[in-house]
């Protein structure tokens, strides 16, 4: 049996049978049974059915179908591979799954349709026999269909996600071949003419069910900014956003220009509906241009995650605008360690370490310097805070209540979380 198509002709036979020695005979088609027509205005019919879906894609289908309704015979599994590579080639050819569905389901109709007229002399039970022969084939056939169409999606899916990724790692390194790069963002739809900036958000443990996190990004990005010149990955366990920051074009919507902020919250709030990741931390870098500013807005996010996680800050979100003086500080490494040495290292002589008097330092400095405020943030007594406030003076030698103490014991302090001291020891001096 064979069917071929030669432009618009669907050639099909349905009487080439063969003995039981194997020799070539031919069996009388029914007298009522028309020519090759019948089949290519079947198939004619149902592309139509399908919005224009090729008939080629049909391929051995409709004759599968004749064999079945007039014959009885079954389908082979050679038949139903190649209907499977059949629905792989509509995927790659960017069909959707219902229009291929639907062609398939139409000629089935349509054969259906015809085949009274072509085995009317035939009893009821007989008939009955062709109808189930019929559906038996468009079972498996549209099953098979199915699932090489899937394992196709799959597979695209998996290249495009491949692609992405390899993407945006050179982009963030920054030392890559600038015309290579260029071409490979097109087809992502990102103008490395723009100003960008990227956005970092790390779940509570380790990334959960990457591709749901990305599509519900992808999703409310596009949805919100108004801009399809962006791109959502993973790497190193992280969700990366890069995400257009320059005014937009014109004809294009203003709330494009999203702030970090704007940006940073937009992700927090839609990265929290999902049900596992939670609590997340996300960290936007400033917008730079062109594409050295993406590999320098995700290095700021980057160290803005780190910072953020060592200050133990209370908002999820946080901007790398927002921790330039932090940036400042740890720009000097060296005086910065120096500055925890001289100041904080008296500390760890205190019963419980130098732990408790710092956190106590960070509270009573977050609350503006009132006791009673710290107590309630580290749910302490307010004497605690006093006596340990007492001991920092005496360990140190700086009153935290003097206001000339008070600025070299707040940059020490913030110092020491910055170099997560004293979880980590303090680098040796250069």
């Amino acid at each position: 049996m064979s069917a071929r198509t030669s432009g618009d002709q669907y050639v099909c036979g349905v009487a080439g049978m063969t003995d039981g020695a194997g020799r070539s005979r031919q069996r009388p088609a029914p007298a009522s049974v028309p020519s090759d027509t019948w089949l290519v205005g079947v198939a004619d019919g149902a592309s139509r059915d399908a919005g224009g879906v090729p008939v080629q894609l049909l391929g051995d289908y409709l004759p599968m179908l004749a064999d079945a309704a007039i014959h009885g015979r079954q389908v082979k599994k050679r038949e139903l591979d190649a209907v499977g590579r059949l629905g792989r080639q509509a995927a790659e050819q960017g069909i959707s799954a219902g229009r291929v569905v639907q062609l398939y389901l139409s000629a089935a109709r349509r054969l259906w349709e015809d085949l009274p007229i072509v085995v009317r002399s035939r009893d009821r039970e007989a008939v009955r026999a062709a109808a189930a022969a019929v559906l038996q084939v468009v079972d498996k056939a549209v099953a098979t269909l199915a699932e090489g169409y899937a394992d196709a999606r799959r597979d695209l899916v998996r290249r495009e996600e491949t692609l992405r990724r390899e993407l945006i790692d050179d982009l963030v390194r920054g030392d890559s071949d600038v015309g290579a790069l260029v071409e490979r963002a097109e087809p992502f739809g990102l103008d490395l003419a723009r100003s960008h900036q990227v956005a970092l958000a790390a779940p509570s443990r380790r990334l959960p069910d990457a591709d749901t996190a990305i599509s519900a990004l992808e999703a409310v990005v596009f949805d919100r900014l108004g801009d399809r010149d962006v791109l959502v990955a993973t790497k190193e366990g992280l969700l990366v956003v890069i995400a257009p920051a320059d005014p937009p074009a014109a004809g294009r919507s203003s709330s494009a220009t999203g702030t970090g902020a704007d940006l940073g919250a937009l992700m927090h709030s839609e990265l929290n509906r999902l049900p596992r990741g939670r609590p997340w931390r996300v960290a936007v870098g400033r917008a730079h241009p062109g594409l050295y500013g993406i590999a320098r807005s995700y290095e700021e996010a980057r160290e803005a995650l780190t910072m953020a996680g060592r200050l133990n800050t209370d908002n999820p979100v946080t901007s790398a605008h927002d921790l330039l003086i932090y940036r400042v500080l740890l720009r000097d490494q060296p005086a910065i360690v120096d500055l925890v040495q001289a100041v904080l290292t008296p500390l760890a002589q205190a019963r419980g370490g130098a732990a408790p008097l710092l956190d106590t330092l960070d509270a009573y400095f977050a609350s503006g310097t009132v006791a009673t405020e710290a107590a309630k943030q580290l749910h302490i007594s307010v004497r605690t805070v006093t006596y340990r406030l007492a001991r920092v003076k005496a360990l140190t030698g700086y009153d935290p209540a003097d206001p000339t103490h008070r600025f070299t014991l707040q940059a020490a302090v913030l110092g020491a979380k910055l170099l997560n001291w004293p979880r980590v020891p303090l680098p040796a001096p250069g």
